[in-house]
């Protein structure tokens, strides 16, 4: 079974793009770079990403240093390099000049809650990660989660959608939903008989079952003799 290619994500409202300029001559392009070597000097966080990245606003824009506001919202990280090196092209720079332009998230981040290890929000430094690795970083799914029905809250430009994933199905590395996009929840539901207090296993909930039968029986008989 081959698992299904994430389809490209389109870039959303607070995201953080991280941008870098490069050219033959690094004085071309140094207008146009936001804290100039803070990246390099500074160790890889949250933090760091946030305050030397590009926010996407309210209205779907960054703000470039001298090339102003660019429209991003909906747009694919390839398009918004395309869109870029075009504008420098032409207003600032010339095709001999050399121009490298990497437009990259800054991270995929998303949340896991409910029956795992380590709930939380998580950040990933890679463009890719799918379900499993996400919940593993959050500590592994407990004996009690529900691997048949994990919830999936994404966000999309129209609003929210809930989904599912039944991890205990192999066909599952071909959903749509295997690979975390930035800004998922993840919710790890409990299994039906730890939310009626009956175990955590299948031993479990046959010893509770019993033990529940053994008192009641005991019970009827009790009234019974008096």
């Amino acid at each position: 079974m081959v698992s299904a290619l994430p389809e490209p994500y389109r870039v959303q409202v607070n995201d953080v793009l991280n941008i870098d300029l490069k050219a033959e001559d690094p004085q071309l392009v140094a207008m146009f770079t936001k804290n100039e070597g803070a990246a390099q000097s500074q160790s890889v966080s949250d933090a760091n990403l946030y305050l030397n990245g590009y926010s996407v606003d309210l209205h779907g824009t960054i703000r470039i240093p001298v090339l102003g506001e660019i429209n991003v919202l909906g747009y694919t990280v390839d398009e918004i390099r395309k869109k870029i090196e075009d504008k420098l092209y032409d207003e600032y720079l010339t095709s001999e000049s050399g121009l490298f332009v990497s437009v990259k998230l800054a991270g995929v981040n998303f949340t896991v809650t409910g029956e795992v290890g380590s709930p939380g929000r998580l950040t990933v430094f890679r463009d890719r990660v799918n379900i499993v690795e996400a919940i593993a970083i959050a500590g592994n799914m407990k004996d009690v989660g529900d691997r048949a029905n994990v919830v999936i809250v994404r966000q999309y430009p129209g609003g929210t959608k809930i989904h599912h994933i039944d991890l205990t199905d192999a066909n599952a590395i071909s959903s749509p939903y295997y690979f975390v996009k930035p800004n998922d929840m993840i919710i790890i539901n409990p299994l039906p008989q730890k939310s009626i207090g009956a175990g955590t296993n299948g031993l479990q909930t046959f010893t509770t079952i019993f033990s529940v039968f053994s008192v009641l029986t005991s019970t009827v008989l009790l009234i019974r003799t008096l």
